[in-house]
């Protein structure tokens, strides 16, 4: 039965009026004007997500603000109070949520998609989206050390032999540290915390159970203490085990407060329930003076429904880590910190690439195939291979039957994007494509050619793809180039691997299709006021310049459509320099209101392969900078907490891009060639240093860089396990000038600069 008759909008116009309400129909047409008209206004999986979100911020709302005794999460502390620059007025706020600190650190083990979190004060989040636990030092008359409250804590991730985040916290004659790891026992993974307290005087170290997370409030309906007294049951399944009995054991519901206001004064009790779902547990440890108090916490994660999908996880604990990391380009630098980040963001990206890839645990954990084609690329670039395989083995599952590729209506990308990694895969494992990925890129292929607008007319937009919501950070719905230069990209890919299947009617077909598509950007580019202003290239046809136009970037980094140094690329990256930045990164101010760490590597990328080195460099060092202690970035750093203010806390996308800007530093790729060094800063070059990178994977096979460092000279030196033959090879010396390795060779011997310029610290 059709229902098209039926007069819904002139009943949702009626009961608006009548309730005193704006008319939603009239409000939506409104807000749509501004932007182009499109067949998706905006993806129905953000639309979900956001209610999600700001439905904890209303529940937020109403937890947070009158109950401010409470102890919560770092982040409330700090936006809360009046004295703090975190600070947040309420007032006609639809709903409060972390915009200050949205810092995190996963723990985790290869190919599991649990991913318990540790926020910057050691709050532990074992489940996902799920209530924390947390410690405390008190004493009878009050809290003594609570770091959730504290401005200053130490706070690192330990690498081996298995991630751990530690947080030590100082107070008056005090100390409290925790670690926090992931481990399996009995076929299950196990959230592990070791607390370990000490104090001058006589104190008491509690463990309490919060029903909230740095997004804000979870519900925890019912708190149990188990038989033994050896931990607590919270909403009737889920066990936080201690190693020792606690002395006491508190529980609280809403309506009677914090249960850390009633540690020593409320009757312990059995269990209890709350109806509101904000329960909270203490369980209390006697310390004494002087002697430190050593527990372990322990939450089985059975119950977490990444675990319960069973989807790809180890058979054993042991060696996990050790195995994973075997295969995996390493880096050696005279840089600690720097080479820290480097091995941080490989755990990173090992973490969350479990099955799909995935640009954050926590926020963010879910598919896009934007951020899973640079995911992929940086897995590959690393060597992790099974890994990428196994995500790229996903893709066609979401395919559409007429080629799309689609993880979200509207965005455009995607098809390009997919057939782009595909591709990529391929030129750096050296593995001929499977036959459903060949069939899965021959549709995706031509879906891009039917998607084209029609190149007739005078339109700017003539030729190219249809408006969408394209990459969320680049401003409404729009023609956007972005979309256009990876449908570019990915149909040349495509086309390669056609070619190699033996589809080479196909491949043709889909070259021409690239060639127009690119005239067709090339000449809505060259009708822009932009270009004909100051040369550079806005983020769609009929747009001004703003940062959106750092979308057009793609075009140089990584897609390579256009020569090192395009002047358009250029006129573009430093109008966005000037106008788009703050304290040396790029500040994205459309909805990420925030400096972008992987956006600035971007404009870093494309500065590097204009030969620009020094500027290049300056931004790798910014974003360096911007990592928080345990080595992570969170989508956008607040200007001035520099605390995470958007997007998930620890940012994949954000740690694969350091990863391949890293590579870029020590190898590049251009036609066939290899360009190696051009990117190394003079900090390095010290007498008697050694740098080392590798083996990298590159089209020609995989190759190790060494960079051996004299007083005058530095003789970089490669060794490669070739396919067919040596590629070209160049090493960019420090003028700028380029050395060409004759055939055979393995090295070449740079000149430095005279001693006391080279090794200065920018």
């Amino acid at each position: 039965m059709r229902y098209s008759w039926f007069p819904w909008k002139w009943i949702v116009k009626k009961l608006a009026r009548r309730h005193g309400f704006l008319d939603p129909v009239s409000l939506l047409a409104q807000m749509q004007r501004f932007a182009q008209p499109s067949e998706v206004g905006e993806p129905v999986e953000l639309l979900r997500a956001g209610m999600i979100f700001h439905a904890r911020g209303l529940m937020n709302v109403r937890a947070i603000q009158h109950n401010l005794d409470w102890i919560w999460p770092y982040w409330v502390q700090r936006q809360f109070d009046p004295s703090d620059e975190s600070f947040l007025p309420r007032a006609f706020s639809f709903s409060h949520v972390n915009l200050t600190h949205r810092n995190w650190t996963a723990v985790g083990m290869p190919d599991c998609a649990v991913l318990p979190i540790v926020d910057p004060r050691g709050l532990v989040t074992p489940y996902y989206d799920g209530w924390s636990h947390d410690a405390w030092l008190v004493t009878e008359e009050g809290p003594l050390l609570v770091p959730a409250r504290l401005m200053e804590v130490e706070q690192e991730l330990k690498l081996d032999p298995t991630p751990r985040v530690v947080t030590r916290c100082i107070g008056p004659g005090c100390e409290l540290v925790s670690e926090t790891w992931l481990e399996w026992e009995n076929g299950e993974p196990v959230c592990r915390t070791a607390v370990r307290a000490t104090s001058a005087g006589r104190a008491w170290l509690c463990l309490g159970i919060r029903p909230y997370n740095p997004e804000g409030v979870n519900f925890i309906h019912d708190c149990a203490r188990v038989e033994d007294r050896h931990g607590v049951i919270v909403n009737r399944k889920q066990r936080v085990l201690f190693d020792k009995a606690p002395q006491r054991l508190v529980f609280s519901r809403y309506h009677d407060g914090d249960a850390a206001a009633h540690l020593f004064d409320a009757a312990e009790t059995e269990k209890i329930r709350c109806d509101v779902g904000m329960a909270t547990a203490c369980a209390l440890f006697p310390l004494t003076a002087d002697k430190p108090l050593e527990t372990l916490v322990s939450v089985p994660l059975g119950q977490d429904q990444d675990f319960v999908k069973g989807d790809g996880y180890p058979n054993a604990p042991d060696g996990g880590w050790k195995a994973e990391l075997q295969p995996v380009c390493r880096l050696r630098v005279p840089d600690g910190g720097i080479s820290f980040l480097h091995d941080a963001a490989v755990r990173t990206m090992i973490l969350h690439a479990p099955h799909d890839v995935y640009p954050g645990p926590y926020t963010y954990k879910r598919f896009w195939f934007r951020d899973a084609a640079f995911l992929i690329h940086g897995l590959c670039c690393l060597g992790l291979f099974r890994q990428a395989e196994r995500a790229l083995d996903r893709f066609h599952s979401r395919q559409t039957p007429l080629g799309y590729f689609l993880s979200q209506e509207g965005e455009w990308d995607s098809n390009g994007e997919a057939l782009w990694i595909y591709r990529r895969f391929g030129e750096l494992s050296g593995e001929t494509a499977k036959a459903d990925w060949v069939k899965a890129v021959r549709s995706g292929g031509h879906w891009i050619g039917r998607k084209r607008l029609s190149a007739d007319g005078e339109d700017p937009h003539a030729g190219l793809l249809p408006a969408g919501f394209s990459a969320e950070h680049l401003g409404p719905n729009d023609f956007y180039f972005w979309d256009d230069f990876w449908a570019v990209g990915g149909l040349r890919a495509g086309a390669a691997l056609l070619r190699d299947a033996g589809d080479g009617k196909t491949a043709d077909a889909f070259l021409a299709e690239a060639d127009d598509l690119l005239a067709c950007v090339e000449r809505a580019v060259a009708q822009s006021r932009p270009f004909k202003r100051r040369g550079s290239i806005p983020a769609a046809p009929g747009r001004r310049m703003d940062a959106g136009a750092v979308g057009s970037m793609v075009v140089d980094y990584p897609l390579r459509l256009w020569e090192p140094g395009e002047p358009r690329v250029l006129a573009t990256a430093r109008w966005l320099m000037e106008h788009s930045s703050f304290e040396g990164a790029f500040f994205q101010d459309m909805i990420h209101s925030g400096k972008n760490a992987y956006l600035t590597l971007h404009l870093a990328q494309v500065f590097l392969r204009a030969g620009e080195r020094e500027t290049a460099w300056k931004l790798v060092r910014t974003v360096a900078e911007m990592a928080s202690p345990t080595g992570q970035w969170p989508e956008a750093v607040h200007p001035r907490t520099g605390g995470g203010c958007m997007g998930d806390g620890q940012h994949a996308w954000a740690a694969v891009e350091w990863l391949l800007m890293i590579r870029s530093l020590f190898l590049r790729e251009e036609e066939g060639v290899l360009i190696l060094a051009s990117g190394i800063p003079d900090e390095w070059l010290r007498p008697g240093a050694v740098l080392e990178y590798g083996p990298a994977p590159t089209p020609h096979g995989p190759v190790t860089i060494t960079i051996r460092v004299e007083e005058r000279t530095a003789r970089v030196s490669w060794h490669g396990r070739w396919r067919g033959g040596p590629p070209e090879i160049r090493v960019i010396r420090r003028d700028g000038g380029v050395l060409t390795a004759e055939k055979g060779a393995d090295f070449l011997t740079l000149d430095l600069p005279p001693t006391g310029e080279a090794g200065k610290q920018p």
